[in-house]
């Protein structure tokens, strides 16, 4: 303990000369014979100190001046213990020292054992709380680095499950004949009519995260069109009652080929997936299919991808069809020509318009100036 040392402050030589004896062999005994004195050693003894004992009643800077003193540079009373010498053994007198930010208060004349048992624990005390808080702060530092390493795999995680859903997309849309800027824009509406939503109407519980997890899953509506034949997926007239049965298996079909993804995907993009594959064809009156889900049975992110679906269908060229007018397109929602959507579902779908049709005009463009290449 030699290393340490104890500060005693009193301008009372005698008194200084008390205390040092009964801390001679425990610690490096430091002396102050006022307040002054004992700041400029504090300054050069910060970290060698366990304690400081300090009287109040001093010339020039008395304990009470002293002790603000600590409190104002740092909280350094926090960190080093001071215990309060004082005879006098009035209530207000402890009250005063313990408001002010001592840790003890030792009361003249000094009886040896008293003194040293009440230095000895209140220095225990503070050492345990620094071991303590070191202990906390290292463990903040490890977990900080196990949370900014988790977070880097969460970020390549989601990035691969991205990759897998745009590759298989893509796949699809390129067996459909569609365009390549489909994929593209099915996302965009679904963010845009879903920022729409989250904006207007909050009790569809819509946040961000969630809103990035619907944009993303809606890249697979319509996987399983890849195991329709392509004389059903292709054909340029109208299906038969047969063939529209087969065309509409894609939504069950796309959800067994996503469930074989289940090991790759992160599960909340799988559960999503899953969703919005087999219910991105249900509608509000529960005239849609496969399961006839009606109202709010469907979740919010099957309705956002429904009606994004079905706009991107409407504007866009088919084999079966050309692309329609915009305002075509927008009245042929509005009027449920394409089936029944949700009241809050066609507000939003009314408010985004300008930025769903710019996104159309955008896409078409980039098409145009890539067969001019």
């Amino acid at each position: 303990m030699a290393d340490r040392a104890i500060l005693i402050v009193d301008d009372n030589e005698i008194n200084r000369g008390i205390l040092g004896e009964i801390f001679k062999d425990k610690y490096a005994v430091l002396e102050a014979g006022n307040g002054v004195e004992a700041m400029q050693i504090m300054d050069k003894q910060t970290d060698k100190l366990a304690a400081v004992l300090l009287d109040i009643v001093m010339p020039e800077m008395d304990g009470y001046q002293v002790l603000e003193a600590m409190v104002k540079k740092d909280n350094l009373n926090e960190t080093i213990p001071v215990l309060m010498i004082t005879a006098d053994t009035s209530t207000e007198a402890e009250r005063t020292s313990y408001q002010k930010g001592a840790a003890d208060v030792i009361h003249k004349p000094f009886d040896p054992v008293i003194v040293d048992r009440r230095v000895a624990r209140t220095v225990e005390l503070y050492d345990h709380k620094k071991h303590l808080e070191t202990q906390v702060d290292d463990q903040t530092r490890v977990l900080k680095k196990q949370f900014l390493y988790l977070k880097k795999q969460e970020e390549r995680l989601r990035s691969s499950n991205e990759k897998v859903i745009d590759t298989i997309a893509t796949i699809v849309e390129f067996r459909n004949m569609e365009s390549s800027y489909h994929l593209k824009r099915i996302k965009g509406f679904v963010r845009i009519l879903g920022l729409t939503a989250m904006n207007n109407f909050p009790e569809l519980g819509l946040t961000p995260h969630t809103l990035e997890v619907i944009t993303q899953a809606s890249a697979m509506h319509d996987i399983g069109k890849i195991s329709v034949p392509d004389s059903i997926l292709l054909k340029p007239g109208r299906l038969s009652n047969e063939e529209f049965e087969v065309m509409k298996s894609h939504t069950t079909r796309g959800t067994e080929i996503i469930e074989l993804l289940k090991d790759v995907q992160d599960k909340e993009f799988y559960e999503m997936s899953l969703d919005i594959c087999r219910h991105h064809h249900e509608r509000y009156d529960g005239g849609g299919y496969p399961d006839r889900l009606k109202g709010d049975e469907n979740s919010i992110g099957a309705q956002l991808t429904a009606i994004a679906d079905v706009y991107d269908a409407l504007v866009s060229d088919r084999v079966y069809k050309s692309a329609y007018p915009l305002d075509k397109a927008y009245d042929m929602i509005k009027d449920g020509e394409c089936g029944v959507f949700s009241q809050k579902i066609l507000a939003c779908f009314e408010f985004a318009r300008p930025d769903m049709e710019k996104l159309v005009n955008d896409t078409k463009a980039m098409e145009e100036a890539e067969k001019l290449k």
